[in-house]
């Protein structure tokens, strides 16, 4: 057991998967998982399996402020006849033990869905359907359930690289912190797109700005914005690069201000050539981005390196933001792909999607950097992670 550590808040967090008899994309083997697997994290910051629940490839999770209910996207393709599988479901959180119940289940109206999120209004969830490369959007009652998808925003567009850009594909969907504007990541079509929200209808409609271009073939894949909101860092999986992005919160007007390399200067690993028969396999000697996060003091951005099997880690610069990085952690698996911080920054939390583990780091506070694990824990194909309620103590 290790020791504790001071500060960090005992809560429960969620891991979602792929599930058998599905294949991750890029696993060179079926998932054995089953479900969403609910853990508690110990004030050592080591994780305790609490509980696990049945659905199929949750492979991406949403939590509402209160943490009273949680949605997964349930990332599914098409049948015989192309009629599309994607959907979201609905649950139920246990205040007492954090586990979960199935409220309900509502079609994405698009295949491969890959993620959602909880407008901060809590009103809406928003989903973004990689295949079809558009974005739903479903109403949540007041008891947490789904309502019929009301609007659904569509992509357009295509990028260079014929394997993976071929049309639009909605890798992410998000709000900005003053919760102005909807945004869409969209690789595919190597844009971030931007709409006005109508909290009232959920209807989303192309802001001043419709979207931000990319560069050619990078692949934008995932974003964070700084608290403040007035700077976005989207993580480009195609080209693994950073681009820093001044944004004006009133205007969400975004200014290019930066790209850098998520791979050291010595890394020989490539960008990848996708075969278009065979999308989802990823050479060896090559690399891709997955997940971005920023510490919540704002000094450090991570994201993780699939191919190299690392967590990049950059010091932001206090008044531009600019980054540079400072140091590559070995992820302990084959895969990284789903990363979180706990809300205090005292640990970060990488899910290993190939060889089924989850590794905890503890994060130092001066520098930011990334020791030892405190744990590695065998977990089924764990690709996305966020945190609940906090543990409440045993009387």
């Amino acid at each position: 057991m290790n020791r504790k550590m001071n500060g960090l808040v005992p809560r429960y967090i969620y891991a979602g998967s792929y599930t058998s008899p599905h294949f991750a994309p890029g696993a060179p083997n079926p998932s054995q998982g089953t479900g969403i697997s609910v853990y508690k994290m110990l004030d050592t910051g080591e994780l305790e399996l609490a509980s696990e629940v049945a659905t199929e490839n949750p492979s991406s999770l949403a939590i509402n402020s209160d943490k009273t209910f949680l949605y997964a996207v349930n990332e599914l393709g098409v049948d015989e006849d192309s009629n599309p599988l994607g959907s979201v479901t609905a649950f139920a959180v246990d205040a007492e033990t954090g586990g979960l119940a199935v409220l309900n289940q509502r079609p994405t109206q698009g295949g491969w869905p890959c993620h959602c999120s909880v407008h901060p209004s809590g009103r809406f969830l928003i989903a973004a359907n990689y295949g079809t490369g558009d974005y739903p959007v479903f109403p949540i009652a007041s008891d947490g359930r789904l309502g019929t998808a009301t609007f659904i925003a569509k992509g357009e567009g295509s990028g260079p690289d014929t394997a993976r850009q071929s049309g639009p594909h909605a890798h992410m969907v998000l709000s900005d912190p003053q919760a102005n504007r909807v945004y869409g990541v969209d690789l595919g079509a190597d844009r971030v797109l931007s709409w006005d929200f109508d909290e009232d209808t959920g209807r989303l409609t192309a802001s001043k700005l419709p979207f931000v271009q990319t560069a050619n073939g990078c692949g934008p894949r995932h974003m964070v914005f700084s608290d403040d909101g007035c700077n976005a860092f989207v993580l480009n999986e195609l080209s693994s690069t950073v681009d820093l992005f001044d944004v004006d919160p009133a205007t969400g007007f975004f200014i290019w201000r930066q790209t850098v390399s998520t791979l050291p200067a010595d890394c020989t690993l490539k960008r990848p050539v996708f075969d278009p028969e065979n999308p989802g396999f990823i050479p060896e000697g090559t690399n891709t981005g997955a997940e971005i996060r920023l510490h919540p003091s704002g000094k450090w951005l991570y994201t993780t390196n699939r191919g190299m099997n690392t967590v990049a880690q950059f010091a932001v610069d206090a008044d531009s933001r600019e980054l540079k990085l400072v140091d590559v952690t070995d992820s302990k698996g084959d895969c990284p792909r789903g990363m979180i911080i706990d809300p205090e920054g005292h640990v970060l939390i990488v899910g290993n999607q190939n060889t089924n583990t989850i590794a905890v780091f503890a994060i130092d506070p001066q520098t930011g950097q990334l020791g030892n694990p405190i744990q590695v824990l065998d977990a089924p194909t764990p690709v996305d992670f966020v945190f609940g309620a906090k543990v409440e103590p045993t009387p």
